[in-house]
C-alpha cells in the first residue's frame, strides 16, 4: 500500500523542513561560536518550543484558550524524575514518600514511557469534559486544573517536595536530544494541522454549526487535539527534568503559562511557524531584557538596574500584538508561503 500525501501535507513537510533547518542553523551557530552557558539558554528555548507548539495543536487550531499546560508538564516531570532517580538518592530527597516510591529505580526509557502514559491518561480524562466546553468555560476549567495540580505539588511534600527542590535526578538529556525532540514536534504539529483532523478542528473553530452540518464530530476532534497537546507538554516536562537534574513546583505555574501563551500570541495562534518564530523572538528579547535589568555599562553611559523589566515586556508584547497584530506575526500563514511567488 502506497502512502499518498495531499498537497497540504506535502506543503506541511516543506514548511517543517524549513523550520527544522532554522533550528539546526541556530544550534550550529552555538557549536561554532557560542559560549558554554548559552547551551542552557538554548535548551530552555527548545523546551519552551515543545510547549508552544503543543499549545498550537489545540489552542491554535480550535481557537480555544487554555492555561493548564504547565500542570501536565509538571506531572510528567515529577513522574519521570521519581521513576528514574536512584533509590539511594530518593531515600535522602524523599524520605517520607508513600507507596514505596523511594524504594525503586527504573531505566530512563521505562520512566519516559510511564510518564507519557500517565500524563496521556490524565489528558484523556480531562479531555472528556474539556472537549465539550467552549469559550470561557474551557479557560476557567483549565485554570482550575492548573491550580489543583499546583496545590497538590505544594502540599504533598512527601512526594513532590513543594517549593523545595527535588534533587538527584540523573542528567540524561543534552542539547542534541532536545534539538531532535523540537524538530520532531514541529513535524508532528504541522502534519496534524494539515491532516483531516486539523482541518476539521479549524472548521469547527470558524463555524461550529456549519462543521456539524457537514458531519464533523466536534467532540472527537477536540478530544484528539487536547490529548496530543498534553503529550507535547509531557515531553517538555520530561526533557526539563532530565536536563536540570532538579525540579520544584514553582516553575510549573502561572509565570510559565503567561510566557508560553505570549510566545504563541506573538507568532500567531493558527500557525505552527508562528509558534516557532514567537518562541525564538521572545526568548531572544527576554535575554536582552535580562541583560538590561542588571544595569550594564555601555561605555558611554551606565544603565541603572531595572528589575522586573522582563515581566513588563511580556505585558507590553501581549497588549501590543492583540492591538496591532491580532493574528500575530504569521497570522494564518506558514513559512513556506513566504517564499511562494505570486502568480503572474
Amino acid at each position: 500500500m502506497t502512502l499518498r500525501l495531499n498537497i497540504n501535507q506535502r506543503k506541511g513537510l516543506v514548511g517543517s523542513t524549513l523550520l527544522s533547518l532554522l533550528i539546526l542553523a541556530i544550534v550550529g551557530a552555538y557549536y561554532l561560536w557560542g559560549e558554554s552557558y548559552q547551551a542552557r539558554i538554548l535548551y530552555a528555548t527548545f523546551v519552551n518550543l515543545l510547549v508552544v507548539v503543543g499549545l498550537q495543536v489545540f489552542m491554535g487550531n480550535a481557537k480555544i484558550t487554555s492555561f493548564s499546560h504547565s500542570a501536565f508538564m509538571g506531572i510528567a516531570a515529577y513522574v519521570a524524575a521519581i521513576c528514574v532517580t536512584p533509590a539511594a538518592m530518593k531515600a535522602i530527597s524523599l524520605p517520607d514518600a508513600p507507596w514505596g516510591l523511594n524504594a525503586f529505580e527504573l531505566s530512563p526509557l521505562v520512566s519516559v514511557l510511564l510518564a507519557l502514559s500517565i500524563t496521556g491518561i490524565l489528558g484523556l480524562l480531562t479531555g472528556l469534559f474539556m472537549a465539550r466546553l467552549t469559550g470561557v468555560g474551557v479557560t476557567i476549567v483549565s485554570i482550575a486544573i492548573l491550580v489543583i495540580v499546583h496545590s497538590i505539588f505544594l502540599h504533598r511534600t512527601d512526594i513532590f517536595k513543594g517549593n523545595q527542590a527535588f534533587f538527584g535526578i540523573p542528567k540524561i538529556f543534552d542539547l542534541p536530544h532536545i534539538t531532535i525532540l523540537a524538530i520532531a514536534a514541529i513535524f508532528i504539529a504541522r502534519l496534524f494541522r494539515e491532516s483531516a483532523f486539523g482541518l476539521q478542528l479549524r472548521a469547527c473553530a470558524d463555524d461550529e454549526i456549519g462543521a456539524r452540518a457537514m458531519g464533523v464530530d466536534v467532540y472527537r476532534t477536540r478530544l484528539i487535539a487536547w490529548v496530543i497537546g498534553t503529550l507535547f507538554f509531557a515531553t517538555a516536562g520530561i526533557a526539563y527534568a532530565f536536563f536540570l537534574g532538579t525540579i520544584s513546583a514553582r516553575p510549573f505555574y502561572f509565570n510559565f503559562v503567561f510566557l508560553t501563551v505570549a510566545m504563541l500570541i506573538l507568532g500567531g495562534l493558527r500557525s505552527v511557524s508562528g509558534a516557532v518564530i514567537g518562541t525564538l523572538l521572545i526568548t531572544i528579547g527576554l535575554e536582552v531584557v535580562r541583560w538590561l535589568e542588571t544595569g550594564p555599562d555601555l561605555g558611554i553611559i551606565k544603565m541603572p538596574q531595572m528589575l522586573g523589566l522582563s515581566g513588563l515586556l511580556l505585558g507590553v508584547v501581549i497588549v501590543a500584538v492583540m492591538t496591532f497584530l491580532p493574528n500575530g506575526i504569521m497570522g494564518n500563514r506558514e513559512i513556506e508561503e513566504i517564499f511562494k511567488k505570486d502568480p503572474g
